[in-house]
């Protein structure tokens, strides 16, 4: 793959909801099982969203909370490997930076760790089941003390 374009969209999940709602339908309920009910978490309406697009076409996502957390970051399979979480972690990112957030926090799947890690986040507390799957909370910091 040459010469692709990647860019971030970012907007509320009215805007974004279609393309969104698929890569993580793909990723999380049927690539990792994750139940319906706990992906679809009611809180959708009042994240900042971001859509990755390889060359026009819809191949990730994250979102953001009020709260900073950073959270339903999914890269299709076939997309993954090439920058794209990465340009969706930093987007989310600059957004809480520009929202005057001290940290943002994440719940990372464990065999994501390293992902993060090279983004600056650390680890904390002990690992946890989410939807089955091993976590661990992370925050970095945005502000330096």
């Amino acid at each position: 793959m040459t010469n692709n374009t990647l860019t971030i969209h970012e907007g509320g999940w009215e805007a974004l909801r279609e393309s969104a709602g698929e890569i993580r339908r793909d990723v999380f309920i049927e690539e990792q099982q994750v139940p319906v009910a706990e992906e679809w978490d009611g809180r959708d309406e009042e994240c900042r969203h971001f859509l990755a697009l390889l060359d026009g076409t819809p191949v990730g996502t994250a979102r953001l909370l009020p709260d900073a957390h950073i959270g339903r970051v999914a890269v299709l399979a076939e997309a993954r490997d090439s920058g794209i979480g990465t340009a969706l972690m930093l987007a989310a990112i600059e957004t809480a930076r520009r929202e005057n957030h001290p940290a943002v926090e994440l719940a990372a799947q464990t065999h994501a760790l390293a992902f993060y890690e090279r983004l600056g986040f650390e680890a904390f507390g002990d690992e946890f089941l989410d939807a089955g799957i091993p976590h661990r909370n992370m925050r970095l910091e945005l502000i330096e003390t």
